[in-house]
C-alpha cells in the first residue's frame, strides 16, 4: 500500500468505528430491535440509555449502514444484521465483538508495553476471574472457530483414527466438527476446569456429550490423556513463550500413539517476519495481555513439531483467513 497523509489518519481513527459496533453489541441494541421495531426515543427507553448519546450512536450506526431509519421513524437492521448481532440467533456474533471490547483498555496502553515489555491488562482473557470477561472469550472463541471449523474438518483426513484431543480446545468447536465430520471418532476437550461449563453448552448444542468428554488441567503442567490419534492445538501457542510453547509440542506429541497426528492451527507469520499484517497485530495483542505470548512462523512452529518427534511435517491445504495456517506432523512409527 501506498501511504499517504488521508490514509495514515483514517487508519489512526479507525478504531471509531469498531467502537461504535461494541456499543450497540453490549447495550443489545438489535436484540431489541428484533423484539419490535421502535423509533429513537422508544429504544433508548428500553435500554435505559441517555436519550442524546443514543440518537447520536444510532446516526452512527445508520452512517455504518448496520441500522436503517424507516420512513415511519421506526429504527430497523438489515435482516442479515440480525441473524449475526440479535442474540436470539443462532449464529450470534456478539460474544466475540464483547471480547474486543474488553481489550481495548490494554491496547489503549500499547506504547508503555512496547517501553516496558510488560502486559498492559491485569490478567489473560483465558484465566480471567470475570465470568462476564470468560464467556465473551470463550464463547467468542466459538464464533470465530465457528467460521472455518468446517472447512478445516474436511481438509484435515482423520479416516481411521478413533481418539483426539483438542488441547485448549476451549469451547471445544473443533471437537465437535472433527466429530461431525468422522462418525468413528470420539475427542476430549482438555483445557481448565472453569471452561467446562462453556464447553458442555457446546458440545450439547451439537448432540455429541456421548462422543466428546472433558478433562480439566493445565496443559503445560498435567499429564495429557494417553493413546490419542490425533492431539489438535488451535491458537494456544501464541500466548506462550517460546520455551512453554515447545514444551506445549511435546506434552501433546507425548499423548499421541506412534503413526499419530499432531496438529497445530495458529496466526503465523510469514518466515522473513515481514507480515502478514493480521499475524503481526496478533503479536502486539499478547504483547498487551500475556507476559511473553508471541506469535511464530511457520518454521519455527515445524521445528517445535519436529523436535517432539515429528518424522514429516506439512501445512495443509486449505485456504483460512487471518493468516491461519495448520501445521500437521505425523509421529515416528506405525498407525
Amino acid at each position: 500500500m501506498e501511504w499517504d497523509a488521508r490514509k495514515l489518519v483514517e487508519l489512526s481513527g479507525g478504531f471509531w468505528a469498531g467502537c461504535a459496533l461494541q456499543a450497540a453489541v453490549r447495550l443489545d441494541i438489535f436484540t431489541a430491535i428484533e423484539a419490535g421495531a421502535k423509533d429513537e426515543g422508544e429504544l433508548a427507553r428500553t435500554l435505559a440509555c441517555d436519550r442524546r448519546g443514543f440518537a447520536m450512536l444510532v446516526t452512527a450506526l445508520v452512517a455504518l449502514g448496520l441500522l436503517e431509519r424507516r420512513a415511519d421513524g421506526k429504527i430497523a437492521a438489515p435482516a442479515n444484521i440480525l441473524a449475526l448481532l440479535s442474540k436470539n440467533s443462532p449464529d450470534y456474533l456478539g460474544f466475540i465483538i464483547q471480547h474486543h471490547a474488553h481489550l481495548m483498555p490494554g491496547w489503549a496502553k500499547l506504547a508503555e508495553a512496547v517501553r516496558e515489555g510488560k502486559p498492559t491488562r491485569p490478567e489473560s482473557a483465558s484465566h480471567t476471574d470475570s465470568e462476564t470477561e470468560r464467556e465473551a472469550f470463550l464463547f467468542g472463541m466459538f464464533n470465530i472457530a465457528r467460521l472455518q471449523a468446517e472447512k478445516v474438518a474436511e481438509a484435515l483426513d482423520l479416516s481411521g483414527r478413533k481418539q483426539l484431543i483438542d488441547v485448549g480446545g476451549g469451547p471445544g468447536t473443533y471437537a465437535v466438527y472433527f466429530c461431525k465430520k468422522n462418525p468413528g471418532l470420539k475427542a476430549t476437550i482438555f483445557d481448565l476446569p472453569t471452561t467446562e461449563p462453556f464447553a458442555k453448552k457446546i458440545v450439547v448444542r451439537y448432540g455429541l456429550s456421548e462422543r466428546i468428554s472433558f478433562a480439566g488441567g493445565d496443559f503445560l503442567s498435567d499429564t495429557l490423556p494417553k493413546n490419542q490419534d490425533v492431539a489438535w492445538l488451535s491458537q494456544v501457542l501464541h500466548g506462550e513463550t517460546v520455551d512453554d510453547a515447545a514444551k506445549l509440542v511435546k506434552n501433546a506429541a507425548a499423548c499421541l500413539v506412534p503413526g499419530g497426528l499432531l496438529c497445530v492451527q495458529e496466526f503465523v507469520l510469514d518466515d522473513d517476519r515481514g507480515g502478514p499484517p493480521h499475524a503481526a497485530l496478533f503479536a502486539l495483542n499478547m504483547l498487551v495481555g500475556t507476559r511473553g505470548g508471541q506469535t511464530y512462523t511457520s518454521q519455527e512452529i515445524a521445528a517445535m513439531m519436529r523436535a517432539a518427534g515429528a518424522v514429516e511435517t506439512w501445512t495443509l491445504d486449505v485456504a483460512l483467513p487471518q493468516s491461519c495456517r495448520v501445521l500437521v506432523g505425523r509421529m515416528g512409527g506405525m498407525v
